[in-house]
């Protein structure tokens, strides 16, 4: 009777050693030099906000970013950004891009929202149907230094605070715990399996756990519950009507109207082309889904408040009676960040596109890109996917304190995704010097911000800046 021999336990090769040292050393060069960073641009210097001598004026900056936009939406963009302080700084990104590119960049790149402040964060569903919270605007993302997006995160709470005319400890507070936040997970991250970072994800479930019972809003809580319950309208009933046999979307000019023939040749030019073109960037099997649904309408969409005057619409396809899906398509113009960090190597659509699957837990299932007439290019994804802003005009301090917690979470999660996770983590380290530090920038910031939107106050009463308020 012949025995099974038992193999023995084979040790490692002497490639597989190799290999697993020099991935070692490779986090211990990243750690390292995390470390050195902080010699050369020291965490307690990030506090530190001046304008430069030679800044630009934000009044010329807005004029030039709405040089390639619609022109009779333009003054839409300027009244929603007179609001208030809060709405001009979320109109602003441009101004604020050129501030920060007179800072010294920290260390290595990651892939960067571009335009990251709270209102830029919300719920929506995943492909699986799953509510999470997460980053939803990627129109600016383009490698950039990491601290960029926290910088502009942060000094929103303050600028949200200030609106919701908190006290300066409390607006400063909120802009503090982001920071915290993100330097903490940032810190898990780090010590984390690389697809595990990669699996991460904010559940709603999460978010409500620690929000206040009392203090968030019965809006939110109320429209996050319908969603769980998969009671949220999905079939927009407000935007079709009915001509006959035909279901069209329905006209709610000056911010959803059917283009005249001239502008509709500039906002997409030949459709189906267009139409086709998105096709086509889509994996095969979703291909399968949206051959399910026909083109039947498109409108002009006016949305946002940074995003206004940009080419903007509406694609309603159909499956059959009462089975619509709504697409958004909007135009994808340079980020602006391009002119401090360098030209995206993808096409504005397709770097939108890229920059989001790399930031997000999970992306639109729709989410392509195209091209149109005249060179312009687009993007394209669902027009609502169980999508829910917060209403944070309406939080109080301690509601504000757990928003911004959660949105320094899911920015460090969406940095170590592209980014190195343990030369950021070496560099923030463990004390809350960095937090404090980007408090004090937050208000700085504030303050400049107040400054730029008196400017601008001053501009739209001189007519030099065309406003249209209450679109």
């Amino acid at each position: 009777m012949s025995k099974v021999k038992t193999p023995a336990t084979s040790e490692p090769s002497h490639q597989e050693a190799r290999s697993n040292n020099e991935l070692a050393d490779r986090i211990d060069r990243a750690v390292e030099q995390g470390r050195l960073l902080r010699k050369q641009a020291p965490r307690s210097q990030q506090g530190v906000y001046k304008p430069s001598l030679d800044r630009r004026d934000p009044i010329e900056i807005l004029e030039e970013s709405s040089q390639s936009r619609v022109p009779h939406l333009v003054p839409i963009r300027y009244g929603r950004m007179l609001q208030s302080p809060f709405a001009f700084y979320r109109g602003g990104a441009a101004i604020m891009a050129a501030d920060l590119a007179h800072t010294r960049p920290i260390g290595s790149k990651v892939q960067a929202c571009g335009d990251c402040h709270l209102l830029n964060f919300g719920v929506f569903a995943t492909p699986e149907r799953r509510l999470v919270f997460d980053i939803n605007d990627f129109d600016e993302t383009l490698p950039a230094p990491w601290e960029w997006d926290v910088k502009r995160l942060a000094a929103s709470f303050v600028i949200a605070g200030r609106n919701n005319h908190f006290r300066r400890s409390q607006s400063r507070a909120a802009a503090v715990t982001c920071c915290r936040s993100y330097r903490t997970h940032l810190a898990q991250f780090a010590a984390m399996r690389a697809i595990d970072v990669w699996y991460e994800r904010v559940d709603v479930e999460d978010l409500l756990a620690r929000l206040p019972t009392k203090a968030f809003g019965r809006h939110d809580r109320d429209e996050i519950r319908k969603a769980a319950h998969g009671t949220i309208e999905h079939a927009f009933p407000k935007l079709l009507e009915q001509f006959g046999q035909q279901t069209l979307i329905r006209d709610c000019p000056p911010l959803i109207y059917h283009a005249r023939h001239s502008e509709a040749v500039e906002f997409v030019g030949h459709l189906r082309s267009a139409y086709e073109g998105y096709r086509a960037t889509l994996p095969d099997e979703r291909r399968v889904l949206l051959d399910r649904y026909a083109l039947t309408d498109h409108a002009v969409k006016v949305v946002g408040v940074g995003s206004v005057g940009t080419r903007c619409g509406v694609f309603l396809l159909m499956a059959g009676p009462g089975d619509p899906l709504f697409l958004q398509v909007k135009e994808a113009l340079p980020s602006v960040l391009e002119p401090y960090c360098g030209k995206s190597v993808y096409e504005p659509g397709q770097r939108i596109v890229i920059g989001q699957r790399l930031m997000q837990a999970a992306s639109d299932l729709f989410l392509g890109w195209t091209h149109g007439e005249q060179g312009r290019h687009f993007y394209v994804r669902q027009l609502r996917d169980v999508k829910i802003k917060p209403l944070v005009e309406m939080y109080d301090a301690n509601t504000m304190n757990v928003f911004a917690e959660s949105c320094g979470w899911v920015l460090a999660r969406a940095h170590a995704r592209s980014g190195s996770p343990q030369e950021i983590s070496a560099y923030l380290g463990s004390s809350d010097i960095f937090d404090e530090a980007i408090g004090d920038f937050s208000e700085e910031y504030a303050n400049q911000n107040e400054r730029d939107y008196e400017a601008f106050q001053s501009a739209v009463r001189k007519g030099t800046l065309p406003a249209e308020v209450g679109m």
